[in-house]
C-alpha cells in the first residue's frame, strides 16, 4: 500500500495527514480478548515528547467526508498513549473493545491494518502525575489500565503502588508494570461498580496521605472517590479522576 492509497480514498486532497501528527500502523498484537495494541510510526513522531497519562484523540474517519455528512465528533476517538520512544519515533496505543456492535469506535478498530496510515491530535488533558506523594494508589476497569501502566513507568522504583485493577474476566487483564489487585466482573455492568468500591474499601492502605488515581466509568469514579473522602478521611485534591466514558453520555460513550 502506498502513501496516497492509504488515505482511505482522499489521496493527496488529506489535509490532516498533511498537518497534524501521525504515522503508519508497524504492529497489531492481540494483548487480551478485548485490547489490540497499535504502534504507530514514523518520521512524524521523532522528537515528539510524551508526558505519563497522556493521550491522543485519533481521527477514526477521512476528515472530508466528515465535514460533507456534518459528524464530526463521530470522527475523533480518545486513546492514552500505552508506551512511546521519541527517539525511534513511535507510540504505542490500545484499543479496547467495548462490546458495543457496530459503533463507529470499534468499527475503525476491527478494520485496523498494518500500513495503514493514522493521524491524531495532541489532546491536553492528561492524567497529572504526583511524583512527590509518598505513595500511589490506583483504581480502574479496562479502560483505565493503558493510562495507569503509563503513569506506573514514571514513577520511581521504590514509589509504594497499592490499588485495584478490574475487568471483566480474568483473560481480560493487561498486564501492568506494577501489580495490583485483580477483581473481575464477571458479566456484570461496570457502570457504577460496586465491586471496584468494595474492592478499593478491602485495600490495607499505607498510613498517611498518598495520591490517588482513579479513571474508567464516569460513576465508578465518583463512587470511589466518595469512599476516599467520606470513609477513609482522603483530601480532594489528592485524589486524580479521568471519566473515559459513561453509558449515554455523548462523547462518553
Amino acid at each position: 500500500m502506498n502513501d496516497v492509497e492509504a488515505t482511505s480514498g482522499e489521496g493527496r486532497f488529506d489535509l490532516g495527514r498533511r498537518v497534524l501528527p501521525g504515522g503508519h500502523v508497524k504492529e497489531l498484537e492481540q494483548l487480551t480478548p478485548s485490547s489490540l495494541r497499535m504502534r504507530l510510526s514514523g518520521p512524524k513522531l521523532v522528537g515528539l515528547s510524551w508526558n505519563p497519562g497522556a493521550h491522543v484523540r485519533v481521527r477514526i474517519s477521512p476528515m472530508l467526508s466528515t465535514l460533507v455528512k456534518g459528524k464530526t465528533r463521530d470522527s475523533l476517538r480518545t486513546y492514552s498513549v500505552w508506551d512511546a520512544d521519541p527517539l525511534q519515533g513511535w507510540i504505542d496505543l490500545v484499543l479496547f473493545d467495548h462490546g458495543t456492535p457496530g459503533s463507529v469506535g470499534q468499527e475503525w478498530a476491527k478494520n485496523a491494518r498494518l500500513g495503514q496510515y493514522v493521524v491524531f491530535l495532541r489532546d491536553s488533558r492528561t492524567i497529572p502525575l504526583k511524583p512527590g506523594a509518598p505513595w500511589h494508589l490506583f483504581a480502574g476497569e479496562e479502560t483505565a489500565a493503558v493510562a495507569f501502566a503509563s503513569l506506573m513507568r514514571a514513577l520511581p522504583t521504590e514509589a509504594t503502588v497499592v490499588g485495584v485493577q478490574q475487568a471483566d474476566t480474568d483473560v481480560d487483564q493487561l498486564d501492568l508494570p506494577r501489580p495490583l489487585t485483580r477483581i473481575s466482573r464477571n458479566g456484570a455492568a461496570a457502570e457504577s461498580s460496586q465491586q471496584l468500591v468494595d474492592a478499593v474499601a478491602a485495600l490495607d492502605l499505607p498510613a498517611g496521605p498518598g495520591a490517588a488515581y482513579l479513571a474508567g466509568e464516569a460513576r465508578t469514579i465518583q463512587l470511589v472517590r466518595t469512599h476516599l473522602v467520606q470513609e477513609r478521611g482522603w483530601n480532594r485534591r489528592d485524589i486524580v479522576t479521568k471519566p473515559f466514558w459513561t453509558p449515554g453520555r455523548r462523547g462518553l460513550d
